[in-house]
């Protein structure tokens, strides 16, 4: 099964297009042009005359009764554990961790390949159009577990950021992960440069690019942080890490390097416009004012923090403050439905639940689902918004059946409602998602190969 570009262009029609463009327009009968992978018009009404040229004999798309968002970016995820969900349902993150770390050593290549084209199908299927991926669990005998997850992003077609993860801190050295799945910090540092090189595709319209993710601070060294860090900045990239998550985390900060995580990546030059740090839970006013101050930015996983218990971000703080703030499904083994729009849903109702019911509008956490995002990732001139010239990545909602008919604003309807019919899904501009259906892997396939690898894992770890 194969989905092409649109090689006419493309026209949707009659839908509220919600832009998130710096005016954060809204038109309530909108219409959007697609030339190849690139937006060439947005307004409302009917396509204005110089726009003509670029609709002539366009492929047209009815959006009556649709919402039409920018697609959505996902700053945080594990896609590897895809095949290793429902286990350890009811843990701490730590009790979760030491249980689930024996099945995931037994991962390789091909399973990575599996659960990564399941998970990315399910994210497409949700309106996510980039992803990223913190890939950590590298075992000796496993093969090649980052080209197996890009081989998997490029058959779903989705726009796609490798964290290049590395953990060199083994159960034997005090660290939490078993010994034979961390590496060495010169084979960590020689495989993140050589993964650069490879994949990494600093473009404008770029499908692939890769930052640079050592785990989290109790799985790793200073010394591999510190290096990460000075490699990352030498060839240009990104870099990303577990921070602040729970109070236990907090606690080992405490008692090892004698301050709080975000002190300890301050001391290490892990702060600034090219960071991001996944969770960020556990933040004081003082972090908040770090985080705000050096552009460094957080990937808000309300679901998957409400799963492990670990407490809500104060999302509505840091988005104030005007720190980079997207959103992240985490690992499915944390967070079983890896939707999308169920993140940007609530990170609303947690916000609310936190800080009152005026902490976070609809509006700002569909924000944070969109342009948000492609600030995290520094995208935020490519992607993120529906804007003449940007990329051609868009989602389409069916908000007039059943569950969402009545509902006043659009905008309610989507981040509020149940998640509703995608009746389309571009992605570069080629239809990835048409009638709630994705058009580049065939799902039933790909639920019986998740099955059987999730089974074969089970088994190995006995």
């Amino acid at each position: 099964m194969h989905a092409h570009p649109t090689t006419r262009p493309l026209l949707i029609r009659g839908a509220h297009v919600v832009s998130m463009d710096a005016a954060r327009a809204e038109h309530r009968d909108g219409y959007v042009v697609v030339s190849g992978n690139r937006i060439v018009a947005v307004g409302s009404g009917e396509p204005a005359h110089e726009d003509g040229t670029a609709i002539h004999d366009a492929q047209i798309v009815d959006g009556t009764g649709c919402v039409l968002t920018p697609g959505l970016i996902n700053t945080h995820h594990h896609l590897y554990q895809w095949i290793t969900r429902g286990l350890a349902a009811d843990h701490t993150l730590f009790e979760w961790l030491t249980t689930l770390y024996p099945v995931w050593g037994g991962i390789d290549a091909d399973a990575v390949h599996v659960a990564a084209k399941g998970a990315l199908a399910h994210l497409v299927r949700t309106g996510c159009t980039t992803s990223t991926d913190h890939h950590y669990v590298v075992p000796r005998e496993g093969g090649d577990v980052f080209g197996a997850e890009i081989a998997a992003a490029a058959e779903v077609g989705i726009r796609f950021h490798l964290c290049r993860g590395s953990m060199d801190l083994g159960a034997s050295a005090g660290g939490l992960p078993p010994d034979h799945i961390v590496e060495d910090i010169d084979a960590i540092l020689e495989g993140s440069s050589e993964a650069v090189d490879r994949w990494h595709d600093p473009s404008f319209d770029s499908m692939l690019r890769v930052a640079l993710a050592p785990c989290s601070p109790f799985s790793v060294t200073g010394e591999l942080l510190k290096q990460s860090a000075l490699l990352a900045r030498d060839l240009g990239v990104r870099l990303h890490t577990h921070l602040a998550e729970t109070l236990d985390e907090e606690d080992f900060c405490l008692e090892k390097f004698g301050c709080k995580p975000v002190q300890y990546m301050e001391s290490l030059g892990w702060t600034g416009p090219d960071v991001w740090y996944a969770h960020a839970v556990h933040l004081d006013d003082r972090d908040i004012g770090v985080l705000a101050a050096s552009g460094t930015g957080a990937a808000h996983c309300p679901t998957s923090n409400a799963r492990l218990g670990a407490g809500i971000a104060r999302a509505a703080d840091l988005y104030a403050a005007g720190v980079p703030l997207g959103l992240g499904v985490d690992g499915a083994a944390s967070n079983e439905s890896c939707c999308m729009l169920e993140e940007a849903h609530h990170a609303a109702l947690f916000a609310r639940a936190r800080s009152g019911p005026r902490a976070m509008t609809v509006r700002q956490s569909l924000e944070l689902a969109t342009i948000g995002g492609a600030r995290v990732l520094g995208r935020e001139n490519e992607i993120g918004s529906i804007e003449a010239g940007k990329l051609a990545d868009l989602a389409l909602w069916r908000i007039d059946g059943l569950a969402h008919s009545g509902i006043a604003d659009p905008v309610a309807a989507l981040v509020l409602g149940s998640t509703p019919p995608l009746e389309l899904l571009l992605i570069n501009g080629r239809e990835v998602v048409v009638r709630d259906e994705v058009r580049t892997v065939d799902e039933d396939v790909v639920a019986r190969q998740v099955a059987a690898e999730h089974a074969a894992l089970v088994a190995k770890a006995g």
